[in-house]
């Protein structure tokens, strides 16, 4: 009887979402649900290699709401086909297929667009090596108490369930530890601190004279002198604030799986093509939304710029980017349109999310070449006015005066701090003022704001290095 309850009120919910929103966007909401789990397993399970029933219930514990379905939730793993499904009582079925070197994409029965991975790129390195192969210590009793306190879970939930960390002190790791089943090598999702890998990736372009970010986006859709989407410009699509109709992102719950910018992420083949067609709520510029669609177009922006090819875009995201910082271990996801899912699904080792972050830490250098415009870091890092939470463009960020910017200093994060950000507990904190770089991935509710134990890691990083000064560095 209780299962028949559950399942009773299961519809009844999805049918109320009908009767406030529309039958076909209620229809939606399975979909994002399914395809938000299934997209998650296929990846850490095809690519980060990590136990797919732990994943399940570490993930589904920290979204908000979705313990309420998970037991309603079934998900099969071929490995033989490499793909995977999931479904909630047999309805709103998604389906992830993992491809080699391209990681997984949603397939919604119109089939995916073929792409040759990439071949194995040698060259080496123009950041200098961060650290030998071995897993580094904590190089003093502070750090090591630090890291301790970061993994230790709290007698009550939310749960914490840290996967790794990495603390660099000028250039080099001074601490790092993994959870089991993880090494330094292991790929991990970092959901939206991908919006950071594209807006370096759009800084190359503009470093090399591709886009401008004051002139309008070169959207095709949007070349129209009159449609009011043309005035779009490519810094309103870093910032948040074009103006596009499609919802927020900002909270990852089951509430948002109403929102358009959800069908257009688990129900739609060509993301950035939806994003593009959708109509403005407000005029550009002159408000504050975050949602995934952005990135989205930037994205594909990035694919035409590149040449038109998902393999253009790829490419050219190695050679300029992850290349030249060593980063190794990285998987851009697609759409089913080939174009790069911007938003929220490359992986990337913990090291390698530490070697992205000292180059901004180096002002954009690596190894003496510039690769971001002379300039872009201070701007990604300078904050976007009405933006509560205190974010830049394709960063947050503790400058300026907002909500958020002044509850984290409160809270012990130093001013010029800023960082990528991922829903669940990831982050990429780059600290000019303590030469910093800390590197924290997990499973964690984004609610309360003390749950992943953040706060607590950097001031305790901060005092530990502080007090230590430029630490070995692991030597």
């Amino acid at each position: 009887m209780a299962r028949r309850r559950k399942i009773v009120l299961l519809a009844t919910a999805i049918a109320a979402a009908g009767l406030a929103l529309g039958a076909a966007q209620a229809r939606d909401v399975p979909r994002v649900v399914t395809g938000f789990v299934a997209n998650i397993l296929c990846a850490e399970t095809f690519v980060s290699g990590l136990d797919p029933g732990r994943n399940f219930a570490e993930t589904t514990d920290a979204m908000p709401g979705a313990s309420l379905i998970s037991w309603a939730m079934e998900y099969r793993i071929d490995r033989v086909r490499k793909d995977v499904t999931v479904t909630l009582f047999g309805f709103g079925g998604s389906h992830a297929v993992y491809r080699e070197g391209l990681g997984c994409t949603l397939a919604h029965g119109a089939g995916i667009v073929a792409v040759e991975p990439l071949p194995v790129d040698k060259r080496p390195a123009l950041l200098p090596e961060i650290a030998g192969p071995a897993i580094v210590p904590p190089q003093s009793p502070a750090l090591a108490a630090a890291l301790d306190r970061a993994f230790a879970e709290p007698t009550q939930p939310p749960h914490r369930r840290t996967r790794a960390i990495v603390v660099m002190k000028a250039g080099r790791i001074v601490a790092e530890r993994y959870a089991d089943g993880i090494e330094p090598e292991t790929p991990l999702l970092g959901f939206s601190m991908t919006k950071s890998v594209i807006s370096a990736l759009i800084g190359v372009l503009v470093r090399q004279g591709k886009l401008k970010v004051d002139g309008p986006a070169p959207v095709t859709v949007w070349r129209d002198s009159d449609d009011p989407r043309h005035a779009i410009n490519v810094d309103q699509l870093l910032r948040h604030t074009a103006g596009l109709a499609l919802g927020s992102s900002l909270q990852a719950s089951l509430g948002s799986g109403l929102e358009p910018i959800n069908r257009m992420k688990f129900a739609e083949k060509d993301m950035a093509a939806y994003a593009e067609s959708i109509p403005l709520a407000t005029a550009p510029g002159t408000a504050w939304n975050y949602h995934d669609g952005n990135s989205l177009i930037l994205a594909h922006l990035i694919r035409d710029a590149a040449g038109g090819t998902p393999e253009d875009a790829l490419r050219f995201a190695r050679r300029e980017l992850f290349a030249p910082l060593g980063m190794r271990h990285v998987v851009l996801q697609l759409d089913g349109a080939g174009t790069i899912e911007g938003s929220s699904e490359m992986l990337a080792s913990a090291r390698d999310w530490a070697r992205f972050g000292q180059l901004y830490l180096n002002d954009g250098v690596a190894g003496g070449k510039r690769i971001l415009p002379e300039g872009w870091v201070n701007y990604s890092a300078s904050a976007t006015p009405n933006a509560w939470v205190g974010i830049g463009a394709g960063f947050w960020t503790n400058r300026g005066d907002s909500l958020g910017a002044n509850y984290r200093v409160e809270h012990g994060w130093p001013r010029d701090a800023f960082f990528a950000k991922g829903t669940i507990g990831q982050y990429t904190i780059v600290i000019p003022s303590q030469q910093l770089v800390i590197v924290r991935m997990g499973r964690s509710p984004n609610a309360p704001p003390h749950a992943d134990g953040v706060f607590d890691l950097v001031r305790d990083v901060v005092a530990a290095t502080r007090e230590k000064g430029r630490l070995a560095g692991g030597k």
